[in-house]
C-alpha cells in the first residue's frame, strides 16, 4: 500500500497526486543529482554519485542557481527529458 502524498500548504482540500512508479534497478538508468548550492552540497553529492555508479547507473549533475527560489523551469523540464530518476541533496 503507498502512503499518501501530502502536501504542506494550507490548501483545505489539496489537488490528488499519483505517484510515479520506483525504479526497480538503477543498472543502465541515468539519475540527475541536482545540487541546490547550499555548502557542503556538492561533497555529499559526490558520495551519492560513486554509490551510485557503483550500481551501474549513469549519473548527470544539475546545480541550481540559488538555494533560496525553486529551480527554473527550463532546468525542471531538461531534468525531466534527461533523467529516469532525480535526487535532490542539500547540506549544512
Amino acid at each position: 500500500m503507498q502512503s499518501p502524498l501530502l502536501d504542506p500548504t494550507s490548501e483545505l482540500k489539496p489537488p490528488s497526486k499519483e505517484l510515479l512508479p520506483r525504479l526497480t534497478t538503477l543498472k543502465d538508468k541515468t539519475v540527475g543529482l541536482i545540487d541546490i548550492s547550499k555548502p557542503r552540497g556538492k561533497e555529499f553529492l559526490d558520495q551519492v554519485e560513486l554509490q551510485l555508479i557503483s550500481a551501474g547507473a549513469k549519473v548527470v549533475r544539475y546545480i541550481k542557481p540559488t538555494f533560496a527560489r525553486t529551480a527554473p523551469v527550463e532546468l525542471k523540464q531538461q531534468i525531466s527529458v534527461e533523467c529516469d530518476a532525480v535526487i535532490q541533496g542539500l547540506a549544512d
